[in-house]
């Protein structure tokens, strides 16, 4: 995919979620991104890859449920690299493109995939965006868009690891719970087709993570996030 192909922007993203697969950002991130466009930040997904195939899937009905979920969560702003699914690789290609696409939309803050999971892709992903984001600051280079650093990456869990490392912070997402989970709804093939209907479901287990997180914090539902950086503040107000 050339990034001149991708939608075009006419100011900058405040916030722009790296997923592997069409519905990683839905079921990871979902509130956020629902909490970030209800304060009028102007929000954007990448899509490294088109997600299939996969067992009840297509492209066409893939790119239909991606659609659905972007109309949902409002986003400013949607592409794909069309990266190869499930054997996804940080090639020089790759980091590339994904270093255009962060010069282009020049968000302030990133989200991408926790950099240990037990799918290849995520791992990649992570490991892709932060040499990206490297890339995307270089200058005399043939990149297109000028040379930007992205201020802030963070870091977000996905639904294959099984283990709950401490997040670097909690973010509260109760008032966005049922736009995430009508996001996450819209993608069908893959988390109602062919699934159980017993409970608790995938769907339950989405919802049931986001509680767990709310939890943590004294609050209904809640996503984690987490910084390789150090977390500056400004004032303890950010604490009240």
């Amino acid at each position: 995919m050339n990034v001149r192909q991708l939608p075009t922007l006419d100011s900058p993203l405040d916030l722009l979620v790296v997923a592997p697969h069409p519905d990683d950002a839905e079921i990871s991130v979902g509130g956020i991104i629902a909490a970030s466009r209800a304060e009028g930040l102007r929000v954007g997904v990448v899509d490294l890859t088109s997600g299939e195939p996969t067992p009840h899937g297509t492209l066409e009905v893939r790119k239909q449920e991606t659609d659905r979920a972007t109309e949902i969560l409002d986003l400013t702003w949607r592409g794909n690299l069309d990266l190869p699914n499930r054997s996804l690789e940080n090639t020089l290609d790759a980091r590339r493109n994904l270093a255009e696409v962060f010069r282009l939309t020049r968000p302030q803050i990133i989200l991408a995939p926790y950099w240990e999971d037990s799918h290849p892709d995520h791992v990649v992903a992570c490991r892709l965006v932060e040499d990206a984001r490297f890339w995307s600051k270089l200058s005399r280079s043939d990149f297109a868009g000028e040379p930007f650093l992205p201020p802030k990456l963070y870091h977000f869990l996905s639904v294959h690891l099984r283990v709950h490392p401490s997040p670097s912070f909690v973010y509260d997402i109760s008032a966005h719970i049922e736009t995430k989970m009508q996001a996450v709804h819209a993608f069908e093939s893959q988390v109602l087709t062919g699934r159980s209907t017993e409970f608790p479901t995938g769907i339950d287990d989405v919802k049931d993570r986001a509680r767990y997180w709310g939890w943590t914090i004294n609050t209904a539902y809640a996503e984690p996030l987490y910084s390789r950086e150090e977390i500056g503040v400004g004032s303890l107000k950010t604490f009240l």
